[in-house]
């Protein structure tokens, strides 16, 4: 169940990795331009963001087995309807379908976990499963990549579409019945008062995370002098180490009075992190201990938060308080990228890369109450 999560955590995002990935091929071809590959972020993630508070709902209503099946058929049905566009209208409304997906994943995964496992292994499973999203970063980054090259890029994304299609059917049947919807007022108070805290801590997180994603390996080309195929890779060294890192971290989240304080933790090393790619304008090898850190702290503590989402949450509001910390995490992800583009711009990479320390240092003021008083834990 652990490996189905993980893979239903993956396909929910996987439009995005494929378009970023397949972005050469297809501002090649003239699907897109430059300008629309770039909404494709945009609107992604603005969708999420969007659909994330009426997706918790629904998961809290209708079932976690039953909103994974539904995520993976619509992840399917958005890459068919990617592998068939014939133009930039229908390829970016796939990617506001596609935003569906991505906001019932967490909601969705987190209730199964809930459910399905003893509350011992209840964080190292988060990990793994929030490492999905780095897996699927890495299957669109490389096979479907190699796959493209061979039978075009269409065909790379109808063969995602299949593969999306199958874990569906394999949800199906490998999960447990949703129980019955609980009945009368969800509860709400000082748990989704924590989950409103470590929303605000994931929209400043998210967007860090997605300026040193979207700009790291320009940064290396444009400022660093290194070649395209070299600057490409702390990207992926980043990518590598936020896998490890979220499922170690989830694992010390998950002992007992660890987890209210790892968020604040967790933002202050990527204070850091952000501080050494400042550093490496002057001094490019600090780039790779830059890019490593990133990972470690700053992508890792995104499975940390959900980690306490899980533990804070009043009975009956997992998924609406999973949705409300996501719904941050899209938007950080959406407004950060052009405003440290804009930062860049105005200033350089350095001033750029000290904005991120900024976000990051606000993250961890936003969640030290939670550290100081910790979070009250409650099984939902």
């Amino acid at each position: 169940m652990t490996a189905l999560l993980t893979c239903a955590m993956a396909f929910s995002m996987m439009q995005l990795f494929l378009l970023g990935a397949l972005g050469p091929r297809l501002v090649g071809g003239s699907v897109l331009s430059r300008t629309e590959l770039g909404l494709t972020t945009t609107v992604g993630f603005g969708t999420a963001a969007l659909l994330s508070p009426v997706a918790g709902r629904l998961v809290d209503r209708a079932g976690p087995r039953r909103c994974v099946v539904a995520l993976l058929l619509l992840a399917a049905v958005s890459l068919g309807m990617i592998a068939a566009a014939p133009g930039a209208g229908l390829l970016l409304g796939a990617v506001a379908l596609g935003g569906l997906p991505q906001a019932l994943a967490n909601p969705a995964t987190n209730k199964v976990i809930l459910g399905a496992f003893a509350p011992r292994r209840r964080g190292a499973v988060t990990g793994w499963k929030q490492s999905g999203v780095q897996a699927g970063a890495f299957a669109a980054g490389l096979p479907l990549s190699l796959l493209a090259a061979g039978v075009g890029w269409r065909g790379a994304v109808w063969t995602a579409a299949g593969a999306a299609a199958l874990a569906a059917r394999w949800a199906a049947r490998a999960l447990p019945a949703d129980p019955a919807p609980a009945r009368g007022r969800v509860p709400s108070g000082a748990a989704g008062a924590v989950a409103a805290r470590l929303a605000v801590f994931s929209l400043l997180l998210g967007g860090g995370v997605a300026s040193v994603n979207t700009y790291l390996a320009l940064f290396g080309t444009q400022r660093l002098g290194l070649p395209a195929t070299v600057a490409a890779l702390p990207v992926a060294v980043l990518g590598l180490a936020g896998m490890a890192g979220r499922v170690g971290w989830s694992r010390v989240a998950d002992r007992e009075g660890r987890a209210a304080a790892l968020p604040s933790v967790l933002s202050l090393g990527a204070v850091g992190a952000a501080l050494l790619l400042a550093a490496a304008v002057p001094l490019p090898a600090l780039v790779w201990p830059g890019a490593v850190a990133v990972g470690v702290f700053a992508v890792s503590a995104n499975a940390v938060s959900m980690v306490l989402v899980m533990r804070s949450s009043a009975p009956g509001r997992a998924g609406q308080d999973s949705a409300i910390v996501s719904a941050g995490f899209f938007a950080g992800f959406a407004v950060g990228p052009p405003v440290f583009a804009r930062a860049v711009s105005a200033a350089g990479y350095g001033p750029g890369w000290l904005l991120v320390a900024a976000e990051f240092a606000a993250a961890a003021a936003v969640t030290a109450p939670l550290a100081v008083r910790g979070a009250r834990p409650v099984t939902a």
